[in-house]
């Protein structure tokens, strides 16, 4: 989470200077083929052209700051209709929405949860699972998206 964090503070303003919102990102560590995957978002949606302008931006950023050592791979995409969720902000934005989580501590037993988002307060997701109620700590969630239902 630390290395996000760092990355973070490089790539969001990079991505928010061409215009777009920085939406999240992961960075994979596979030697050889690491990945750093930056998701961007903006209201009138996101195209190709879009995805390299920004990878144009975040490339020269990193090129500059250098933060990664070794080879990785840099991907710039649209978070799509299952969109990973990693803010708490996010979470409250799809209030109501299914959504699956992956916990770094159990709650009550449990480490994987699909539910709907039902209140994000105070840094607590309050998830409704099959008729029960999870309370789970933003800061404990690992990974998480939107569930899309047809």
């Amino acid at each position: 989470m630390a290395r996000n964090a760092e990355l973070e503070k490089i790539i969001r303003p990079a991505v928010e200077a061409t215009g777009f919102e920085f939406w999240g990102l992961e960075y994979l560590a596979q030697g050889k083929h690491s990945v750093l995957r930056v998701y961007i978002d903006h209201e009138n949606g996101i195209d190709v052209d879009n995805c390299a302008e920004v990878s144009h931006q975040v490339s020269g950023v990193l090129d500059l700051e250098d933060p990664i050592q070794g080879y990785y791979n840099l991907e710039v995409s649209s978070p799509g209709m299952d969109r990973p969720l990693f803010t708490e902000e996010q979470f409250a934005r799809y209030q109501g929405e299914s959504a699956e989580l992956r916990v770094s501590v159990a709650v009550n037993g449990r480490r994987k949860f699909k539910g709907t988002i039902e209140q994000v307060d105070n840094g607590v997701i309050s998830l409704l699972v099959d008729g029960e109620s999870y309370q789970i700590l933003c800061q404990q969630v690992e990974k998480a998206h939107l569930v899309v239902n047809f």
